[in-house]
């Protein structure tokens, strides 16, 4: 068996495929076992691959972009699409069932701050619904256990957030959506897995069955049920309740957040580019050739690799 050391940004349900190629067997069937870490923040999972000390990072395709969009002669480059929506919904306390964009103008709203894409792709559906961005007091800087017990303390209208914390503050009660990210911004390259120019030269035989067993899950999660989905990913969440982890799912395979096959194409990646320019992250459009290697995703998909 080889090993394919994989960082990932969050140990997440977000990240439900990658689970699921650990657990269904797939790797196995490629002479693959994976070693897994996760990184504290984007630049560390970004520095840990361009050292060579992993082999795939997942985590959002921005990465490649911040790299260049800073002048880097370092490079990473997207290889497989994991997450084809944004995650991330709009709470607010009580039932809105009138809710409009417009609402947040003069809410106090605390965003998601443990990375920038949620945010980004927020305000290109603000922008495009003509809301006034300035209008909103935005906080920006509480974790995630902090920014729900601001919530919950009265200190914001509206938070952003990701999964199970949404799960779990509906469920109880104590909050409601107001609005999906995902529905919102439609379909675009979130995740992805990451790797340098470097490794996918010297590794293609071992990217290639990577990406095999990844597609064999993707197909496998387009033919089973929330629950299915949920009892097989189990042992990697162990501290999630069984029913909360099966709702979260449900509710991703509901928007439709997980890629149904490996290949990050071309127009959403140059959708993703006007997101990240619209809110000022990168100041030129970037070509898809030197960002992304879809030969892995493509060989894959046509049953060559």
């Amino acid at each position: 068996m080889e090993t394919l050391r994989i960082i990932q940004r969050f140990h997440a349900l977000f990240y439900t495929p990658q689970f699921v190629t650990l657990h269904l067997g797939v790797l196995e069937q490629e002479g693959l076992q994976v070693e897994l870490n996760t990184a504290a923040n984007g630049a560390e999972l970004s520095a840990t691959l361009l050292r060579g000390e992993a082999d795939l990072g997942l985590s959002g395709s921005i990465r490649t972009l911040e790299l260049a969009e800073k002048g880097s002669r370092e490079r990473l480059i997207s290889l497989i699409e994991v997450n084809s929506r944004d995650g991330f919904f709009v709470l607010g306390r009580g039932p809105q069932p009138r809710f409009q964009w417009a609402d947040l103008v003069g809410s106090r709203f605390i965003l998601f701050a443990e990375a920038p894409t949620p945010w980004l792709c927020l305000q290109q559906v603000l922008r495009n619904y003509g809301v006034d961005i300035g209008a909103i007091k935005l906080i920006t800087d509480l974790p995630t256990a902090q920014a729900v017990e601001a919530f919950l303390r009265g200190e914001a209208d509206y938070l952003e957030q990701g999964q199970p914390a949404v799960e779990m503050l509906v469920n109880t009660g104590r909050a409601s959506i107001v609005a999906s990210e995902g529905e919102a911004v439609g379909a675009l390259p979130f995740s992805a897995y990451l790797t340098t120019p470097a490794f996918a030269a010297d590794h293609a035989d071992l990217l290639q069955r990577f990406t095999r067993a990844f597609y064999r899950a993707q197909q496998w999660i387009a033919q089973h049920s929330a629950e299915e989905i949920s009892q097989l990913i189990a042992p990697s969440f162990p501290d999630v309740e069984p029913a909360l982890r099966t709702r979260v799912i449900a509710r991703y395979l509901q928007q439709h957040t997980w890629a149904t096959d490996p290949l990050l194409r071309e127009e959403g990646f140059y959708y993703l580019q006007d997101i990240l320019a619209g809110g000022g992250f990168i100041s030129q459009r970037y070509p898809y050739v030197e960002h992304v290697n879809a030969e892995f995703a493509r060989d894959a998909m046509s049953g060559q690799g």
